[in-house]
C-alpha cells in the first residue's frame, strides 16, 4: 500500500548552516525521509543510511514494517515526471541513523539530542518553546495537553499534601 503525497504534507527544514532545504512529509503524526533525504540531513550518501538502516534492523533495534512506509512521489527522470513509490522512514529511524552517521552535520544532530535528552533527565521535561508560544504546530494545539498534564501534577500533589497532614493527625492523636 502507498501513500500519494500532496504538498500539504511536505515541510521544508532549513539547515541553519548551509540554508540547505530537505523536504520532510508529516504524515498521520510522524515526520518521513527518504534514504536520499536522510542523506542530505545528515550530510553523508544515500549508501551511507542504507547501510546504517540495514544495520538498525539487523540488529533488532527498530522494525522495518513499523518504521518505513511507501509513498508516491513524482520525480523528474530526464524530461519527465514519473510517479514512484519511494521507501520512506519514520522518525524513530530517522533519529537512529542520525545516531550512527559520522559527519558534521550528523554530529551538530547528535548535540542537539543530547542537550535535549540531557534536559529531560536533568529537570524531569523539555519545553519547545517557539510551539508552544505560537501553537497548533502540525495541525495540532498541545498547549492544552500540556495544561491537562500539568492539572494532573497538581491534583497529585493536593492528594500527598493530604497524606502528609493525615500522618501528623495520627500522631497528634
Amino acid at each position: 500500500m502507498s501513500n500519494e503525497v500532496n504538498s500539504a504534507d511536505i515541510l521544508l527544514y532549513e539547515d541553519a548552516d548551509t540554508k540547505e532545504f530537505v523536504s520532510v512529509i508529516f504524515n498521520e503524526d510522524n515526520f518521513w525521509l527518504s534514504q536520499l533525504g536522510m542523506s542530505e540531513l545528515f550530510g553523508c550518501t544515500p549508501e551511507n543510511v542504507i547501510q546504517h538502516l540495514n544495520n538498525i534492523y539487523e540488529e533488532e533495534e527498530l522494525v522495518k514494517e513499523a518504521t518505513t512506509k511507501k509513498f508516491l512521489v513524482v520525480r523528474k527522470e530526464g524530461n519527465r515526471n514519473v510517479r514512484r513509490n519511494i521507501d520512506h522512514y519514520n522518525l524513530d529511524a530517522i533519529i537512529a541513523v542520525g545516531y550512527r552517521v559520522n559527519s558534521k552535520k550528523a554530529t551538530r544532530f547528535r548535540q542537539w539530542a543530547t542537550k535535549t535528552l540531557k534536559e529531560y533527565i536533568t529537570k524531569g521535561f523539555v519545553i519547545n518553546d517557539d510551539m508552544m508560544k505560537n501553537g497548533r504546530a502540525f495541525g495540532k494545539d498541545y498547549f492544552d495537553e500540556l495544561l491537562e498534564r500539568i492539572r494532573e501534577i497538581r491534583a497529585s500533589e493536593r492528594r500527598a499534601y493530604q497524606k502528609i497532614a493525615d500522618v501528623f493527625e495520627q500522631c497528634s492523636l
